[in-house]
């Protein structure tokens, strides 16, 4: 099998992005995982497939898969690259469009110098928006590891995500903490882990563990669930510059009843056919 794909990354989440515009999409979980081996195969954090919306008020809809195979509902940095890959292809006109995700439509625009702005949907917070296995909707919740109790705020993105705010962002247990939360069963179907430090009230560090992934460079949506969950709780302002490992994400949200909006660059690496 010969497989044409372009390799792409969002400040370092790196995608393979596969053109599935005319053809379904044919691999299963294991050629995935093989496709996703950064030894063996191309190597990414998210595998992308463009395809054909079934619905008319959507240009184009796109998959997401991790690198251990399983589906995911949402991907920032993913999005942005999608809309400059159909942007370079010609299939993207000017101003707003709105891509179909796998958690709804999703609104797109192409900005200059390779950034691209999109709008993310109203953060829900609720715990069976997530799922989250809490009776009732918090700012905080509290959930016992090991004999430590670690205290977090939730939110969905499109896909789940746990905060826990740090005082360090390099000393933070996100190796640790990360793989313990995401399975500890609080979350029935895992979770994504932000480690967040607050720097004034418009610009945070984050580190991010990603569900199906390990730690990224950097995740688009757990930068919105870090703004989300910080700025619910009145520590943030409407716009928040938000530093990754691998870059800066500029997000706005003027709070409940609004939807968050994401910019941010979108980089072609390379192109390339990946034989097996």
């Amino acid at each position: 099998m010969a497989l044409a794909f372009s390799k792409m990354h969002g400040i370092g989440n790196d995608f393979v992005i596969v053109d599935c515009r005319t053809h379904p999409f044919r691999l299963d979980t294991d050629a995935i995982r093989r496709l996703g081996d950064r030894h063996t195969g191309v190597g990414f954090d998210q595998l992308l497939s463009i395809e054909p919306s079934t619905d008319e008020g959507c240009a184009y809809a796109y998959g997401i898969w991790n690198t251990d195979g399983s589906r995911s509902g949402q991907c920032g940095n993913g999005v942005r690259c999608v809309a400059a890959w159909l942007a370079r292809d010609g299939a993207l006109g000017d101003g707003p469009v709105s891509l179909m995700s796998p958690s709804g439509p999703v609104g797109v625009e192409i900005l200059p110098n390779g950034r691209v702005r999109v709008g993310m949907g109203e953060p829900r917070f609720a715990p069976a928006a997530l799922p989250l296995d809490m009776p009732r909707e918090l700012d905080r919740y509290s959930i016992d590891l090991l004999g430590r109790s670690v205290e977090f705020g939730a939110v969905s993105m499109g896909n789940p995500h746990a905060v826990i705010e740090v005082d360090d962002i390099g000393s933070a247990a996100v190796d640790v903490l990360g793989p313990q939360i995401e399975h500890s069963g609080a979350f029935p179907r895992g979770c994504n882990v932000g480690f967040a430090r607050i720097l004034s009230k418009s610009e945070i560090e984050l580190r991010v563990w990603e569900r199906g992934v390990g730690e990224t460079l950097a995740c688009g949506t757990g930068a919105c669930a870090a703004v989300a969950v910080l700025r619910q709780r009145g520590k943030l302002s409407d716009e928040v510059v938000v530093s990754l490992p691998g870059g800066v994400l500029e997000i706005q949200w003027q709070g409940r009843g609004h939807s968050l909006w994401m910019t941010g660059p979108a980089t072609f690496a390379f192109e390339g056919v990946w034989h097996e």
